[in-house]
């Protein structure tokens, strides 16, 4: 298996993991608990690790990669409302419709 993210936060590491689950890649959790070893063994290493098999390695980092860039584009405008949005919005945030 290939490490291909950790991070300090459980918060970033579980989102990572979702990311991956929406890509339909499978993925390992590990160190979710290891925090209170910190000080005995060395810090990144306590920190929670997302690990996918060896084959799955590029596809998993490329999700993550797609994931992690900022949509680009021009606003879009919400037919119900009428309200204007940036491109990283896939629903209105005043009236929950879902135009983009």
């Amino acid at each position: 298996m290939k490490r291909i993210f950790r991070a300090a936060s459980l918060l970033q590491v579980a989102h990572a993991r979702n990311v991956l689950i929406a890509a339909g890649i499978e993925s390992e959790l590990r160190n979710q608990y290891l925090a209170g070893a910190m000080g005995d063994l060395p810090m990144m290493e306590t920190w929670p690790q997302l690990y996918v098999q060896d084959e799955d390695e590029l596809p998993a980092l490329r999700a993550l990669a797609r994931a992690e860039a900022a949509p680009s584009g021009p606003p879009w405008t919400c037919s119900e409302c009428g309200e204007v949005l940036e491109p990283q919005f896939t629903s209105c945030w005043r009236c929950g419709a879902i135009d983009h």
